[in-house]
């Protein structure tokens, strides 16, 4: 295991993870605008993600353990100005799930991302916007399945989802 590569992923998540939360405390994260602060940690994070892929290939769980494989993932997900390499990654993360050594979701979370930033319909209902105060799944392929896709890959019900990241930004609905 790389155990240095390990640290390094979990040290680029928790730095991601703690400037969002700073900017949801402060009211600062808003949907209209990519904050400067974000938009730079997450450049410096790709451009790092890259290098590493490129070295190792993707951080898998055999590699880098579940923790680590997971913050590769998050560090990817977030690589939102390079939507080129975001799919590059998927076919990667889907090999690695095939292998046994990704989580499922976390290809479910990016195969969305990446047919949302095409302007398609996604599959697993990973992908919200808040519209008029309300947070909102962004268009979904097939509605009637997408529960029974989430919890096959352990991944709580599209209302859950929802509740729970209205909750997470702290979403007040418009009067």
């Amino acid at each position: 295991m790389e155990s240095e590569l390990q640290k390094e992923l979990l040290a680029m998540q928790d730095e991601d993870q703690a400037l969002l939360q700073v900017l949801i405390d402060s009211g600062e994260l808003t949907q209209e605008e990519y904050h400067p602060e974000m938009k730079a940690l997450h450049k410096k994070n790709n451009a790092r993600i890259k290098e590493i892929i490129e070295e190792f290939g993707w951080p898998t769980i055999s590699l880098v353990g579940k923790d680590a494989s997971k913050a590769a993932w998050l560090i990817v997900q977030h690589a939102i100005l390079d939507e080129e390499f975001m799919s590059r990654c998927l076919e990667l993360l889907q090999n690695a799930v095939k292998d046994n050594n990704a989580e499922p979701w976390c290809f479910a979370y990016l195969k969305d991302r990446t047919l949302t930033a095409e302007g398609k319909a996604q599959i697993y209902g990973t992908q919200f916007d808040v519209i008029d105060g309300q947070v909102v799944p962004f268009p979904i392929e097939n509605p009637k399945i997408v529960n029974k896709l989430r919890k096959n890959l352990g991944l709580d019900s599209i209302e859950e989802a929802a509740q729970r990241i209205k909750e997470r930004y702290k979403v007040e609905a418009n009067s």
